[in-house]
């Protein structure tokens, strides 16, 4: 019986026989790697991963049936969860250097991703993310200071991942056929970032920035800060720039100062 797409669930299965075993091969997989398939779905790149050899492999399916189907088919090879991903505790994978497979739902993707970057411990949980996004999403987790896709994203991402674009991929490689095109992207966790008390802070300063985002940076300056002149003056700032101006190290230091104030 085939399987139908539940739309609510955001779900796309992947069918590309090549574009799957690439995925893989950017995993790296070992014999001493923890693996974690997010949303496996009709296990496409499920079935392909467990050919290779591996320490343990872990599948997060919200979907009760296509959990139950995967359960039954690869229940001797692979743990399953029938959760919710964005429920799951990452603090207990602590020192596992966990490597993430994901065709992620696009409705949840960068809230996602966020919840990974503000994880205290994600140097210590994570090895590397081999993700699906959504190409729009994609090219704002990807975008470069001075470009009209660049925000908080890019900017939040760039402060705790190393990222690089893998491929665009076609909307006919799935089944239901999605309206967009789709991108494979490769994130590896900085093992050194810029220091900051709390996540909360970068999040802060870079919402009013982009809250005004065709403005000049004189005004989120002036109401983040108690002195903006003196911290124009600090970072040597360009008052006629405009927030896609700053590069990411910038946001990095205003936070800094922010918090510090």
């Amino acid at each position: 019986m085939k399987t139908v797409p539940k739309k609510s669930l955001g779900q796309n299965f992947l069918l590309n026989q090549e574009i799957i075993r690439k995925i893989i091969d950017i995993g790296q997989i070992n014999e001493d790697s923890n693996l974690i398939e997010i949303g496996p779905g009709t296990g496409n790149l499920t079935k392909e991963i467990i050919k290779k050899k591996y320490s343990k492999f872990i599948a997060i399916e919200k979907d009760k049936n296509l959990y139950l189907q995967l359960q039954k088919k690869y229940s001797k090879n692979i743990e399953f969860f029938n959760e919710d991903v964005l429920d799951i505790n990452w603090n207990n994978f602590i020192n596992q250097e966990v490597i993430i497979f994901g065709n992620l739902p696009y409705n949840i993707s960068a809230k996602l991703l966020i919840n990974w970057i503000k994880l205290s411990s994600l140097n210590q949980i994570f090895k590397r993310f081999i993700l699906m996004f959504q190409k729009e999403v994609a090219d704002r987790i990807l975008a470069k200071s001075d470009s009209s896709k660049y925000g908080r994203l890019s900017i939040l991402t760039k402060w705790k991942m190393n990222v690089e674009k893998i491929m665009d991929i076609e909307p006919e490689n799935f089944y239901p056929v999605p309206k967009v095109k789709s991108t494979l992207i490769y994130l590896e966790p900085k093992k050194n970032i810029f220091k900051l008390n709390n996540s909360k802070y970068l999040e802060q300063v870079t919402n009013i920035f982009f809250q005004n985002k065709r403005k000049m940076i004189k005004k989120p300056l002036n109401i983040l800060f108690e002195n903006p002149a003196k911290v124009i003056s600090k970072f040597k700032l360009d008052i006629n720039s405009r927030p896609q101006n700053l590069e990411p190290l910038t946001y990095f230091k205003l936070s800094k100062e922010y918090e510090d104030q």
